[in-house]
This record gives structure tokens, C-alpha cells and sequence, in this order.
């Protein structure tokens, strides 16, 4: 329930795309009641959506609005105009197109942008006149905010980051985060099943890779693997969203290719060592996958592993350059979601 309405899921289709053939179901069954179609573009599964002009008509002839989240909008910058393929409402999240740090799940901040026939609905500020210089005799729809053009610490960042980039630079910024993307997908797809491309086999701005055979295979999870990255240096990519144990690998524009094919190289290592599990050449159960990550700490004791050091530590010959040493080991995500620690100080303390 959101604001007095109720959501409806719509299913996608074998590409990853919004099915058409559910939409026009849902869109005819709640014709009367339509408000919104809020949409992702390009999707979550890392495609642009080929029928999203059509959609937005559809939705328009039953009289509802098109509301775009611009989560992804870093693969259309400089590309394409929200207002100009149906978008009647978008936010733009600047943690990721425009340069805003995202450290913790947030700062979420971000623009609203609306179509001209929306624009009496904006909100209006009690004190700081003209915040809406569009509204009509029945008044706006109020105050949402003290400060009525957000944070000023914050939005100064993305400010300059436009400033400096300029028109060519953001158009820039975008291509090569669609060109680093679709890189990774081609280098990849020998060693892993690319989940969602287009029609002609491309990714937008991020790929998913498919790790669900792993696990009847070999025992091997998403988690396995993201944990075993630790070990080559690099923080795992989003895993198990918005596919169930997958890898969302999001290069954005910001990567150099040595850094993005070093990367690629750890996958591919990774993706041996499953392979090794796979022709009964390792245990199923002790092995550096299940093991991973692993910590300074086990410099300081017997070495009690079925595989060497040299394997758990330094699985590429240049890491030996640049190593990252885990300060713990493998933790039971499961167990700390589900019991929670306070680590408050007791009232008495304050």
C-alpha cells in the first residue's frame, strides 16, 4: 500500500524485459484505477527496454503517468531525454551519475524532474517565496522540506562535477560506462552465463552473471565466490539481487581497463578453481571457495588446509605486488542477520 494505492507486480519475459503480454493484462484490469507505472531505464537486469516508448503509451491511453527511476540514468546521460520518450516524472540519483559518494547506502539525494503538465503539482515553501512560481489558484501541494533546494554541502559536489565535466564529458562518461560493461560481459562469457543481454547480444550499463548451476554442480554459492574475490582485493559486486544468486557487476565509467581487466582476470581464476570442484580434482567441502576469505591471522598458525598458501593467499603471480589481507575470515551472514546486537551504551552511561 503506497499513499492510499495498491502495488502491482509485473512479470518480466525471457530477456529480462517487462512483458508486454502482462502488461497490457494488468493495465486492462486496473484501467479505472491506474495511477503510475513506475519503471526502471535501463532495467535492474541490465538491458534497455525495447518496448519502454510503447509501454508509456499504453499506459497514457488509460490515463495513468509514467514515473522513471533514474537508478541507472549514468547510461543515458548525454544519450537520450527522459521527457522525450514518455516520462512524465524522474529522479536522478546522484550517488552514481553525478558523483555523490555513496559510502553506507547513502547520501540518496537526488533531483525530481517533471513534464510541464505537472509542474502546479511541485511544492511550495512558507517562508522563501516563489519556490513555485507555476502554481494555481487551488494552491500546491505544500512544504516537504525545510531547506527547499536540499543540501547545499552535498549538491555543490554534483554542481562542479557537471561544471568541470560539461555537456561532451558526461556524454563521455556515459558510453565508456556502457563500453566498460559490455567489456566484462564479452571477456566473461567464455567462463560464465551472461543472465540478461539484448537482442543483439549487448548489456546496458551493468551485466549479471549467472551462478545458480554452481550449486548443483558443486556446492558452489554466489557467496562463495564473492567472499573468494576478497582474496584477489576487490570488494564482491552485488550479489543475489535482483536474480537470486547472481553477480551485478556495475563497472560504471570511473574503472581504468587494467583495474577492469584484473578484475575479469580474478573471475576467471575463480571460475577454474570451481571447475577443479567440479571434476572431483578437490573436496566439495574443504576447499579454498568454501575457506575464502582468508586472513592474515592463518600466516600465524599450522597450516591445516587440503591446498597451499600460496594458493590462498596469492592465487595470481601479480598479486604478490599489491596484496590485500583480510583482517577476518569467513563470518555466518546468516546467523548475524538473525541475531542482532545492540552495541548501545546502557542509558545509565549517558
Amino acid at each position: 500500500m503506497m499513499a492510499g494505492f495498491n502495488v502491482v507486480v509485473l512479470s518480466c519475459d525471457d530477456n529480462g524485459n517487462i512483458s508486454m503480454e502482462d502488461l497490457l493484462c494488468k493495465v486492462a484490469m486496473y484501467s479505472e484505477n491506474l495511477a503510475v507505472l513506475m519503471i526502471t531505464y535501463p532495467s535492474t537486469h541490465g538491458v534497455y527496454e525495447e518496448s519502454f516508448c510503447e509501454m508509456c503509451k499504453i499506459i497514457h491511453q488509460h490515463g495513468g503517468q509514467v514515473y522513471l527511476d533514474g537508478a541507472n540514468f549514468n547510461a543515458l546521460v548525454g544519450l537520450s531525454r527522459p521527457g522525450k520518450i514518455g516520462v512524465d516524472v524522474a529522479h536522478f540519483n546522484l550517488h552514481k551519475t553525478f558523483s555523490i559518494p555513496h559510502g553506507g547506502g547513502g547520501p540518496g539525494v537526488g533531483p525530481i524532474g517533471i513534464a510541464n503538465h505537472l509542474l502546479p503539482y511541485l511544492p511550495d515553501h512558507p517562508i522563501i517565496k516563489g519556490i513555485n512560481p507555476y502554481k494555481n489558484a487551488q494552491g500546491t501541494i505544500g512544504t516537504i522540506a525545510a531547506a527547499p533546494w536540499g543540501s547545499a554541502s552535498i549538491l555543490t559536489i554534483s554542481w562542479a562535477y557537471i561544471a568541470m565535466m560539461g555537456a561532451v564529458g558526461l556524454r563521455k562518461a556515459t558510453l565508456t560506462a556502457i563500453l566498460n560493461a559490455n567489456y566484462i560481459a564479452k571477456r566473461l562469457k567464455p567462463f560464465y552465463s551472461i543472465l540478461y543481454t539484448g537482442k543483439n547480444g549487448w548489456v546496458a550499463h551493468e551485466c549479471i552473471i549467472d551462478c545458480r548451476p554452481f550449486k548443483n554442480s558443486c556446492n558452489v554459492t554466489v557467496e562463495d565466490i564473492a567472499k573468494r574475490l576478497i582474496d584477489f582485493g576487490f570488494h564482491a559486486p552485488t550479489i543475489s539481487f535482483p536474480v537470486p544468486q547472481t553477480l551485478m557487476i556495475e563497472p560504471t565509467e570511473s574503472e581504468s581497463k587494467e583495474e577492469i581487466d584484473r578484475f575479469c582476470q580474478a573471475l576467471i581464476c575463480i571460475r577454474q578453481e570451481i571447475k577443479d570442484i567440479e571434476m572431483g580434482r578437490v573436496s566439495r567441502v574443504n576447499n579454498v571457495l568454501h575457506n575464502a576469505p582468508h586472513s592474515f591471522y592463518l600466516l600465524l598458525t599450522d597450516w591445516h588446509y587440503p591446498y597451499s598458501q600460496q594458493q590462498a593467499f596469492f592465487p595470481a603471480v601479480h598479486y604478490h605486488e599489491d596484496k590485500y589481507w583480510p583482517p577476518v575470515g569467513r563470518i555466518n551472514n546468516e546467523y548475524g542477520d538473525r541475531h542482532l546486537q545492540c552495541g548501545c551504551p546502557k542509558y545509565t552511561e549517558y
